[in-house]
């Protein structure tokens, strides 16, 4: 699989919208696809094995850091070059894939930033609730990026191999960012296009004040 990139859909009840996301990734020139469903209890992976995509599904719900590791070792057991994390719940543009693994010449991973550029589609709570999780990672892993938390994000071989998510909730986002400071990786950000939906505000992905007190938490009382 030289040259290979592989996109990563982490999904749990995404029956909804899951179709339309896998096709807008498709007609990107994206054919090499994995959704990690994390036991939904709808009809995500169902509609997603009629897609004729990889599917792999937990048998209980884990959380999106334990469905995003299951697509990394994934794609690490299979050879892939690249791989692209992207939300499952439509709030992402496909066509912000190829900006983002064109960064991979230079960096071993690209985080989609939208806390970068026009922020005026971003509801006020989701800010900052995104910049109290940056200063959150930078407290605990002592690297800054604007958008610690976006679940937008390319990486090479190099961070495929190196990256290890012990977090099984949405506290990996964070973790990850160590992970790049402990790996020595080379990461940037850029600018991406959000679409919002009702689907998508109302799932929400764990980014409120509260759950980022959890999340302080949970860093202190780590094993």
């Amino acid at each position: 699989m030289n040259g290979s990139t592989l996109i990563i859909l982490p999904a749990f009840n995404e029956a909804k919208v899951i179709f339309k996301v896998i096709s807008d990734v498709r007609a990107e020139g994206f054919n090499d696809i994995l959704v990690v469903d994390d036991c939904s209890l709808d009809d995500t992976f169902r509609v997603a094995e009629k897609c004729g995509v990889m599917v792999l599904r937990h048998i209980i719900n884990r959380g999106a850091g334990a469905t995003t590791a299951t697509g990394l070792v994934y794609a690490k057991d299979n050879g892939f070059d690249r791989v692209v994390l992207i939300d499952s719940d439509g709030q992402h543009s496909a066509k912000d894939i190829s900006r983002l693994l064109s960064k991979l010449s230079k960096f071993d991973v690209v985080i989609g930033s939208r806390m970068i550029g026009d922020l005026a589609g971003m509801p006020f709570f989701r800010r900052i609730a995104n910049f109290i999780g940056s200063l959150v990672t930078l407290f605990f892993f002592g690297k800054y990026v604007k958008d610690s938390q976006s679940g937008f994000k390319a990486m090479n071989r190099k961070a495929i191999e190196n990256i290890k998510i012990t977090f099984d909730r949405y506290e990996f986002c964070s973790e990850i960012v160590g992970e790049i400071s402990r790996c020595n990786l080379k990461v940037c950000e850029v600018p991406i296009k959000i679409l919002y939906s009702n689907h998508s505000l109302k799932k929400g992905h764990g980014q409120s004040i509260g759950n980022g007190f959890k999340m302080v938490v949970k860093f202190l009382f780590r094993g």
